[in-house]
């Protein structure tokens, strides 16, 4: 939700108290949904995300081209989920340096088994719970430019961008900057 991120991101280099974010989101609807329920339920979603970077971030995501702008985005989205990061550094980057060209679903199935070794409740996780999981990941991906599209699961191999490379390092995000440095 890149257009809707660089709304939120603005909103929050003003440093909204609580009235004034419900009055941007709900009344003046800066997001422009249909319904003030999804406008809330995406701006808590773009804002939990948003608030793991800091108000360089914000800035950047507000005035930088778009590479910049999804990069940043990718890279919040990456430090609210771990399970993000760990499929990005886990089975993003082994595809990579596989050489295939595709994400599998037997992919996914082994980085699940991996993830259950480390923490038993995903062995516990339904279908419908794995099947979502998965489909955020892949949204997430495809609106980063990692995956082609969500029905091939094609890779998309990108570059950091030097912009973000800078600011990922310069704020000691070893674990974020693995993650998209290994998806090069």
């Amino acid at each position: 939700m890149p257009l809707e991120s660089k709304r939120i991101a603005a909103l929050l280099l003003t440093h909204p108290d609580k009235a004034a974010w419900i009055n941007a989101i709900k009344v003046e609807n800066i997001l422009q949904k249909d319904t003030v329920t999804t406008a809330s339920r995406q701006a808590k979603l773009i804002r939990k995300r948003l608030e793991t970077l800091d108000a360089k971030a914000w800035q950047l995501i507000t005035e930088r081209d778009s590479e910049v702008t999804n990069q940043l985005l990718f890279a919040g989205a990456v430090k609210d989920s771990k399970i993000l990061g760990d499929f990005m550094c886990n089975v993003y980057a082994t595809s990579q340096r596989r050489m295939e060209s595709v994400i599998t679903a037997a992919n996914w199935e082994d980085f699940l088994t991996e993830c259950a070794h480390q923490d038993l409740t995903v062995s516990d996780w339904n279908e419908s719970t794995k099947s979502k999981v998965l489909n955020g990941i892949v949204r997430i991906l495809v609106e980063a430019k990692y995956l082609v599209n969500r029905k091939t699961m094609r890779l998309s191999p990108r570059s950091l961008h030097p912009v973000v490379r800078r600011y990922l390092h310069d704020r000691n995000e070893n674990f974020v900057l693995e993650c998209l440095d290994r998806a090069k």
